[in-house]
């Protein structure tokens, strides 16, 4: 494939990754909070009625994960060489880590069905809204600052991103359904690619 024709569908696998990402992670993250509230966490119960949406969610993060990595890959594809070794570093390692802490939350929220003490929501809710949603903020403060380097991102989405961050990063363990922040930027930052992508004229 010719670097102009790679040029040119990076956009668009970026942006189909991360829409795909944003819309599991936040059905997931919805149907986890529907069975496991907010609060008190390790006094909280799962309604039998209310399993399904554990069992769902377990479903659903893998495959969430998944498009993550494509969409941090397609990413840094977009970037390419002229992005900075010291912020890629911390996108690339906050990104991956950011999975592999969804990934740890997932499988202990797995245990709200077959243990009835709440060390397991516990330990699921902190890792949710402490380490991953810490480590979402890097991933989004050094992305909108590659991205507005490169003139990948506007100004605006970066600000946008800048704001997310610091949500994430402050107030993101005292806030409400704060997760959902970080899928609402993934989603926005993806539809702005999908629409550079479409735009973009085919090389002739």
């Amino acid at each position: 494939m010719k670097p102009r024709e790679q040029r040119l569908r990076t956009p668009r696998a970026a942006g189909l990754a991360g829409t795909v990402f944003a819309l599991l992670m936040a059905a997931a993250i919805v149907l986890v909070r529907i069975a496991i509230p907010a609060g008190n966490a390790a006094d909280a119960t799962v309604a039998p009625n209310e399993r399904w949406a554990v069992r769902t969610a377990l479903e659903i993060v893998p495959f969430a994960g998944i498009f993550f990595l494509w969409f941090m890959g397609a990413l840094r594809a977009r970037v390419g060489d002229a992005e900075d070794r010291f912020i890629a570093t911390v996108f690339m390692g906050s990104g991956l880590v950011y999975v592999a802490t969804m990934f740890a939350a997932g499988a202990a929220a797995g245990s709200v069905l077959s243990q009835p003490s709440g060390f397991g929501r516990h330990f699921s809710y902190t890792l949710m809204t402490t380490y991953a949603l810490r480590m979402a903020a890097v991933f989004v403060f050094t992305a909108s600052t590659i991205g507005h380097r490169l003139g990948v991102l506007p100004r605006p989405l970066a600000m946008l991103g800048y704001v997310a961050g610091l949500v994430l990063l402050v107030a993101g363990s005292s806030l409400p359904w704060s997760e959902l922040v970080f899928p609402a930027w993934a989603l926005a930052v993806s539809l702005h690619l999908l629409r550079v992508g479409l735009r973009t004229p085919a090389s002739g």
